[in-house]
């Protein structure tokens, strides 16, 4: 950074919660860092987020409640907010800002990149096509996530979503040993309570130092929630890029950046768009989930899986609506199942991934997972459709055939889906479930699955 560059202001026209206003300076840049001296002395670090002629507006790292309007000294710095990253930050654990708060030494920088990364030339995009398990069945076996996929998980308050992020976290690897495997984790204006979790977790984890964990909490100011996703993003393209690293990366609560997203937008006295977010809130949503992705000739990639908890549980909320438009499918969690005490509460029928296809099958899970999904997902929906009916008619008008996908339905849910919060399975276990559930089915109801998989496969004829 040229020194001839730095300008300092002296005079600030106002400040209004953590935003800051101040003479506009010719050449100053949206996005570029500032530092404000305070009456005491106190430096901290701003961030510009609008240019005018006449003003510059600045968000201030930690509000501004203690600037002195008349006093504050602003030095703009000529270039964006950077992260200083290194292989060492496996392992360790930062706040939004990528801090150390895990009482370990500071990171010796191997490079300093700027947060808001470098889009991926489409052209040189790689289509997703690997298998990364989760050790969870219901999104192994059912919704498969692949290396370079955006796969959002759809939550409401008051279900498990932490608990499944601790536990992807905890247990995602991908196959092969040849491998280089990395999460990387975000957890996005949390309270102290769920930081708490997320901390012990990582901290028992076996798994540990192969995370990097970003721990922002609700008491932090408004623009770090908005920095945390791209600092943990510029950290995963870090390791996908310089090291070759599969890399997955897990955002929770994507629900809590919209929020600070809308603040700072009503701040600035914008034009409120759907439900009071601002227009721009698809593209700015896109500019985190596009950075997913694979790059031709290169070995690493980065997968994300984003976290988000719909108001009132509503998909159509704009939060998961957008997410939904940008993202290739999505998790959703069901209160039904968690009121029956199943974990995880996925709820099948309206969950998709829409790339599963081609990360499964021969040499990447097995030659008959597609079709034992298919299979298990047209039965649990005759059975759902046959709970509805004995509602109104009662079981005693059903056949026997009927009777099997009632009781199916009950096993599918309490055998495959339901697992404990520690308790890992891989593709072929999982796999191996979902046969013994089908076993209970007529054979010749077995029509989405080759005859050739199910004299392989079918408990009948293993035993």
């Amino acid at each position: 950074m040229s020194e001839l560059y730095v300008k300092e202001v002296r005079k600030a026209v106002s400040a209004k919660g953590s935003l800051l206003f101040v003479e506009s300076v010719p050449g100053i840049r949206y996005g570029e860092v500032v530092e404000v001296t305070l009456e005491s002395g106190e430096s901290r670090l701003g961030q510009v987020i609008d240019v005018s002629k006449e003003v510059t507006v600045i968000q201030v790292f930690g509000g501004v409640s203690e600037v002195s309007v008349k006093s504050a000294r602003v030095r703009f710095k000529g270039e964006t907010l950077k992260l200083p990253v290194s292989i060492d930050m496996l392992g360790r654990i930062f706040d939004g800002l990528g801090r150390p708060i895990d009482g370990g030494p500071q990171i010796v920088p191997e490079d300093y990149l700027d947060i808001n990364g470098a889009p991926i030339n489409p052209a040189i995009r790689e289509p997703p096509s690997e298998f990364i398990e989760t050790g969870i069945s219901a999104i192994d076996g059912l919704f498969s996530i692949v290396r370079g996929q955006k796969l959002p998980i759809f939550s409401g308050s008051g279900l498990p979503h932490n608990r499944i992020a601790a536990q992807i976290v905890r247990q995602a690897r991908v196959r092969g040993k040849e491998e280089r495997f990395a999460v990387v984790f975000a957890a996005i204006g949390v309270t102290y309570e769920e930081a708490y979790f997320f901390v012990e977790n990582l901290r028992r984890s076996t798994n540990v130092e192969n995370v990097v964990a970003f721990i922002n909490t609700a008491s932090s100011p408004v623009i770090e929630r908005i920095a945390v996703p791209r600092v943990a993003l510029t950290t995963a393209e870090f390791l996908a890029w310089r090291y070759g690293m599969h890399v997955l990366v897990v955002l929770t609560d994507m629900t809590n950046y919209c929020e600070a997203l809308k603040e700072l937008s009503a701040a600035r006295e914008e034009i409120p768009g759907r439900r009071g977010y601002p227009g721009y809130m698809y593209t700015d949503l896109a500019t985190i989930y596009e950075r997913a992705g694979r790059i031709k000739g290169m070995k690493g990639s980065i997968t994300q899986m984003p976290i988000l908890t719909m108001p009132n549980d509503d998909i159509t909320h704009p939060i998961p609506d957008l997410t939904g438009y940008i993202t290739e499918g999505q998790i959703v969690l069901s209160r039904d199942l968690n009121r029956k005490g199943i974990y995880p509460p996925v709820d099948v029928l309206l969950s998709l991934s829409r790339l599963m296809k081609d990360g499964v099958g021969p040499g990447k899970t097995r030659e008959d997972h597609y079709q034992v999904f298919m299979q298990l997902i047209a039965a649990y929906t005759e059975g759902q459709y046959l709970r509805e009916l004995t509602a109104i008619v009662g079981t005693e008008s059903l056949s026997e055939r009927d009777r099997k996908y009632l009781r199916f339905a009950d096993l599918f849910e309490r055998r495959f889906i339901n697992q404990g919060e520690f308790e890992r399975r891989s593709i072929e276990e999982t796999l191996d479930i979902g046969w013994e559930i089908l076993a209970t089915l007529p054979e010749e109801d077995l029509k989405l699955i080759s005859p050739e998989n199910i004299r392989k496969y079918h408990p009948k004829y293993r035993r």
